[in-house]
This record gives C-alpha cells, sequence and structure tokens, in this order.
C-alpha cells in the first residue's frame, strides 16, 4: 500500500482526480475502456466536479458505484444524486454511462443480483475493474462493508445488501470484486478517521477495511487523517 499525505482535502480532491485520469489514459491505451467505480463523500463529490473537466476520451468510460443507500432518487442521501450533479457539466458523458444501483427496486435481492449482472455485461465473469475508489469510516467501514453485519462474510456474490446502518439499508459491492480490480484508491480526509487510517495501514483485519487486499492500492489522505500514522512522507 502506497500512502501519500497531502496538506488538506483540498489538495487531496485535486490530485485524486489528477490519479484517477491517469489511471483511465493507461486503461484505455491497454484496453480500449475505463471502468470504474465510486464511492460517496463530500471530498469525492468535489474531486469528480474536476476529473469531469479533465480532457478525457469519455465515450469509453463507464461508472460503477461502490454502494448506495436504499433510498428514493433524488434523495439527498443518495450517492447517485451527487455523483450525477458531479459530472452534470460534462456533455461528452452519456447518462446511460453512469450505472445506477437499483435500490428502489421492491426486490432488493433481485436488484443486488441484477446490478452484479450489469458488471458481468461490462467486464467479462469474475468482472475485474479498472479502478475503485473507496473512502473510510471513522468505524473502519468501507464502501458498506459494516462492522459487525453478515455482508462480511458474503464470498460468492459480488453484490449483496446490508442491514440497517445509520437509518438505511444499503446495497453494495463484496469483497471479491473489490479484490479483483486492478488499482484501488483510497481518499481519505478529516481528523475523525486517523485512529482507522493508521489501522488500515498496519492490514489490520478486524476492520472492515482491512481485508481489503493492499498490494495494489493507493491512499491519498489529508494531514489531519494522515496524523496518527507512523512519520507519514508530507508532500508540499
Amino acid at each position: 500500500m502506497k500512502i501519500d499525505v497531502v496538506p488538506d482535502g483540498e489538495t487531496a480532491a485535486r490530485q485524486g482526480a489528477v490519479l484517477i485520469a491517469d489511471e483511465a489514459r493507461v486503461a484505455i491505451a491497454a484496453r480500449g475502456r475505463f471502468l470504474f467505480a465510486v464511492s460517496g463523500g463530500k471530498n469525492p463529490w468535489t474531486m469528480f466536479s474536476i476529473l469531469s473537466k479533465a480532457g478525457l476520451p469519455w465515450e469509453k468510460i463507464e461508472i460503477f458505484q461502490v454502494d448506495e443507500r436504499v433510498a428514493p432518487d433524488g434523495d439527498p442521501d443518495r450517492n447517485l444524486t451527487h455523483l450525477q450533479q458531479s459530472f452534470s457539466g460534462n456533455p461528452r458523458l452519456r447518462p446511460e454511462q453512469i450505472h445506477a444501483m437499483p435500490v428502489t427496486d421492491p426486490d432488493l435481492e433481485s436488484a443486488a443480483a441484477r446490478y452484479a449482472r450489469i458488471l458481468e455485461q461490462a467486464a467479462g465473469p469474475a468482472p475485474v475493474l479498472d479502478l475503485v475508489h473507496l473512502g473510510l469510516g471513522p468505524d473502519g467501514h468501507t464502501a458498506s462493508l459494516i462492522p459487525g453485519d453478515p455482508v462480511l462474510d458474503v464470498a460468492d456474490v459480488d453484490v449483496a445488501l446490508t442491514g440497517v446502518y445509520q437509518g438505511r439499508r444499503r446495497m453494495t459491492l463484496t469483497y471479491p470484486v473489490l479484490n479483483r480490480a486492478r488499482r484501488i484508491f483510497w481518499l481519505i480526509t478529516d481528523e475523525p478517521k486517523a485512529d482507522a487510517l493508521a489501522r488500515l495501514a498496519k492490514g489490520d483485519p478486524s476492520i472492515p477495511a482491512g481485508r481489503v487486499r493492499s498490494d495494489r492500492a493507493i491512499v491519498l489522505a489529508d494531514r489531519a487523517a494522515a496524523s496518527r500514522l507512523d512519520a507519514p512522507a508530507i508532500e508540499p
């Protein structure tokens, strides 16, 4: 796991956009397209707004969701609401290139299975995404892989449902598909996540984030989140 520390969340968002754009160019040059999955959060929305202005061949890019709250379309709790807003200024990205998790379906189990099939249609059996963007909660959760939830033990499907967490059920990618990704990119900011980041850096499997493979991972953290790391190297 490579950890880069920058002064603040705004810098992290800017550098994260550059990193994703670079990964997109490499993937498109190698395989003709870029498949990536995104998580939610304030700094990620800023990052995606910056990314949306990058000079990329957007027709060759497909965006998936890492996780989503079970809530109505347009609800401010929905990651999709903010994701669409972040890319709204990019006329080269068609709406159908953002693949929304179907959390408004009455049969959520069937909906999760359908989203897994969408991944397979895009990336083949046992789909491999080019990049997965992850966040980190103060409790060590990532995606919607939540401490104590049975979803942590799901090993036979790529998309699953959680119990209620912070007032909502969630649909989430599971460890199998996360750990097949060519690149894991963590964007981690703010002091409340410092303890969790220190545990992630040590590969602590007692937190959900610690069970995501680290050999293909890069972490971009601000000073506050990195404050409990062992001698972090801070970029200017």
